[in-house]
């Protein structure tokens, strides 16, 4: 992404990376990032994660909680005063009192814990001041995904949204803006209205994608899904146009007003994001719902490749050292992570998360993420379900159990809400080739297929005593991703 940036940008980064640096000398801190695509549970995963290491919860494979060097952990005040705080509170209330799934991520937002700790080496002992606080970003996925768009002019853009928009997989959710796009000529006189109904017709196709049916994750510029405080400005009032080829822009035309709005996105919104966030991160974790893409077939799958190739791309790879760290950051440890490992049995978690380390090499190796060491886990920030058995004539089925969220359907069969349910959710192919065998075709998994059942779960019920809650909210493999993501600054 440095070729993507002016010298003034890199000049602004480095002095804030030095800023940072000054003040960590006497108070360490590591910037983690947290994004993933939506509905993938980023703020479920910051939420247990916080959770549980200020509980004391089950972390066996998170090697400074096993040997009880963490002394405690605690959240304080956050070192960005102009970026939202995460709603901790909030969102542990809205997962043990109310048993539902916190809001998504729209925005930005951060959060400081602070974890106290006795390092293992003596030496370190001595020097190291016994703390590291954790500055967790949370932000979209869909934002990131318009870090690529720096590199393009707007008529790459236009040819490239076209393409998308007439794979199988798309045509039919994009037809009406592709219509209406055919009845406007881009030379001619430049209209307030011509550009809102183009924007709009495209913003609802682009939404149409993201639906669970299709479940579609490449979906530039994040910011028409995510409009915030820019919804009705016009660097969100653009879209595509057809057939542009290398015509340059008549002045006055509606070819040159999309083009001016493209390039004042990129300009106002795209560019701070990156400089003010992304290059600041030092570890990265991304989110994955691979079980939504498998449901709806193999293009949804090859979308989602898509879009984690063009995700790991806008990173920063690589190891410093003592002098280029002072000036500017580089992610060199990133985890792809896919969620909801509990709407599977345990039988298949390794086999999902060889799907998705197969996905992640396709990506890595065309993102070129030299220097970052990259790994791949499947698990559940918050385990909704657990395991059993039913009889089924002579056949035992291993099944999980939980209470499906109101409104979920397996067949014909519709749930309340209330009642708890064991599902036997399918097992995934032991071999990752097959899932990838029609990828990229239109093909999707019936809702009637008897072989494969994902669907989602309240969270789990937590006894509570006066003083609070008894137990941390259970996971799967949380601390496997805390070791990769943190455990080596806590050695």
């Amino acid at each position: 992404m440095a070729s993507l940036t002016t010298f003034t940008d890199e000049a602004r980064i480095a002095l804030d990376t030095l800023s940072g640096r000054a003040t960590g000398m006497f108070s360490p801190s590591l910037r983690l990032g947290v994004t993933g695509l939506s509905r993938a549970g980023k703020t479920v995963f910051i939420t247990a994660l916080v959770h549980n290491l200020i509980h004391g919860g089950r972390l066996p494979l998170f090697e400074a909680q096993k040997s009880g060097r963490i002394s405690r952990a605690l959240l304080e005040e956050q070192p960005d005063d102009a970026v939202p705080r995460f709603q901790y509170e909030d969102h542990v209330a809205a997962l043990v009192d109310k048993r539902a799934w916190p809001d998504s991520t729209r925005a930005i937002s951060e959060l400081r814990l602070t974890v106290e700790f006795e390092s293992a080496s003596g030496w370190n002992r001595m020097f190291s001041a016994g703390k590291l606080s954790i500055d967790i970003i949370d932000y979209p996925g869909e934002w990131l995904l318009d870090l690529p768009l720096l590199g393009k002019s707007y008529a790459d853009f236009s040819r490239e949204a076209f393409e998308l928009a007439r794979l199988p997989v798309r045509s039919d959710l994009s037809e009406a803006w592709r219509a209406l796009s055919a009845t406007v000529k881009p030379e001619a006189a430049a209209h307030e209205m011509t550009a809102r109904g183009l924007a709009e017709s495209f913003a609802a196709y682009l939404k149409a994608c993201k639906d669970d049916e299709r479940a579609l994750s490449t979906l530039p510029p994040g910011r028409f899904l995510m409009p915030g405080d820019l919804d009705g400005s016009p660097a969100l009032t653009f879209a595509p146009l057809p057939d542009l080829g290398e015509t340059r822009a008549k002045p006055g035309s509606l070819h040159a007003m999309m083009e001016r709005r493209y390039e004042a996105y990129k300009t106002y919104v795209v560019k701070p994001f990156f400089r003010e966030h992304i290059a600041r991160l030092d570890r990265q974790i991304v989110l994955i719902d691979a079980l939504q893409a498998l449901n709806a077939g193999p293009g949804a799958l090859a979308d989602l490749e898509r879009a984690v190739t063009e995700i790991l791309a806008c990173f920063r790879p690589g190891r410093g050292n003592i002098l280029t760290d002072l000036f500017s950051r580089r992610i060199d440890r990133i985890l792809v992570a896919a969620t909801k490992a509990d709407h599977l049995h345990h039988e298949s978690h390794d086999r999902l998360q060889s799907i998705v380390r197969r996905l992640t090499d396709r990506a890595v190796a065309r993102a070129n993420l030299s220097g970052a060491e990259v790994d791949v886990l499947a698990l559940a920030a918050v385990r909704a379900t657990r395991e059993g058995t039913v009889k089924q004539g002579r056949e035992t089925l291993q099944v999980i159990i939980g209470t499906p969220i109101e409104g979920e359907r397996i067949g014909k069969e519709r749930f309340d809400g209330n009642a708890e349910t064991a599902i036997f959710p399918g097992d995934l192919p032991e071999k990752a080739d097959v899932v990838f065998q029609d990828f990229g075709t239109n093909h999707r998994q019936d809702a009637n297929d008897p072989t494969i059942r994902f669907v989602r779960f309240r969270p789990p019920r937590l006894e509570r005593t006066a003083e609070g809650v008894t137990l941390s909210l259970p996971h799967i493999r949380l601390d496997r991703a805390l070791q990769f993501l943190i455990g080596d600054h806590l050695a």
